[in-house]
Formats: structure tokens, sequence, C-alpha cells
């Protein structure tokens, strides 16, 4: 053991923790990119180019038509990319700064709680996304299948 590590008050746990690891990495990345799925597919199919883009134009994003096609895009196709672990990092990137835009532009101006249109989720989410653009797909990932990331 090296300096600054700590060890465990059950050390019989070490090996559960080990075997668990990568899955428990997977099941983040998978499962979090079914919540942007899940929230990129409303903005298509519920409100839609038009809605979403009026939005970013009352929020005072312009050109409020690109924010809108970047979010839309984004939230579907950059959220089955996280889900099946393909360009990881790239989209996981992107996804984290289109949170941070949110943040600052949409959220920040309600507070922390959620439940009050503040940036909690959107905080948690970026966040989670900057950790995956930093760690990759990992090894149950599209990226490992084929060798390659960015």
């Amino acid at each position: 053991m090296s300096v600054g590590e700590t060890k465990l008050l059950f050390p019989g746990l070490a090996g559960f923790y080990a075997s668990w690891r990568d899955i428990a990495y997977t099941l983040l990345r998978v499962i979090v990119g079914i919540i942007l799925l899940v929230h990129g597919w409303t903005k298509v199919g519920t409100f839609g180019l038009a809605g979403v883009s009026g939005f970013m134009a009352k929020s005072g994003l312009e050109p409020a038509t690109a924010f809108a096609v970047a979010a839309m895009f984004l939230e579907t196709v950059g959220a089955i990319c996280i889900i099946i672990g393909l360009f990881t990092r790239f989209f996981a990137a992107a996804l984290a700064i289109e949170m941070l835009i949110g943040l600052l532009a949409v959220h920040l101006k309600a507070g922390f709680s959620a439940s009050h249109g503040g940036y909690e989720y959107i905080l948690l989410l970026g966040i989670v996304m900057f950790a995956i653009a930093i760690r990759g797909g990992g090894p149950y990932s599209a990226d490992r299948m084929i060798g390659k990331e960015l």
C-alpha cells in the first residue's frame, strides 16, 4: 500500500469491489446516457425544433436554431453514443459543455434546487459527463471493441 491510500475496514470486500468496478462504471455511463436520451427525445418528439428554438431565444441563446439543433442532436445521437460507448470522450465533453451552457443561461438564476428550476440536476449531469469524458468508454464500450478513442 502506498502513501495516501486507504485501508478497507473489511478487507474481504476487496475482491467484490474489484470485480464490480468496471461494471459499475458501465452502468453509470449507460444509465446517464438513457436519462439524457429521454430528455433529448422529449425535445424532439414533444417540442420540436420550433419549440426548442423558441425556448433558446427566450433564454438569450442566439442563434437559437443552432443552439436548438445542437441540443437536440447531442441529447439524442450523442446520448445513444454514450450508451453504447462510441466516440465517448467527444460526446461526453460536448454534453458537459452543453450542460454548462444550460446551467449558466437558464438554471443559475433559479438557484440550486431542481424542484424550482435550479441548477442541481444539470450540474450533476454535467459533472458526470465531464468525468466520463476524462475516463472514456471503459472496458464495455464500442470504443474498446474498435480499439480507438479520442
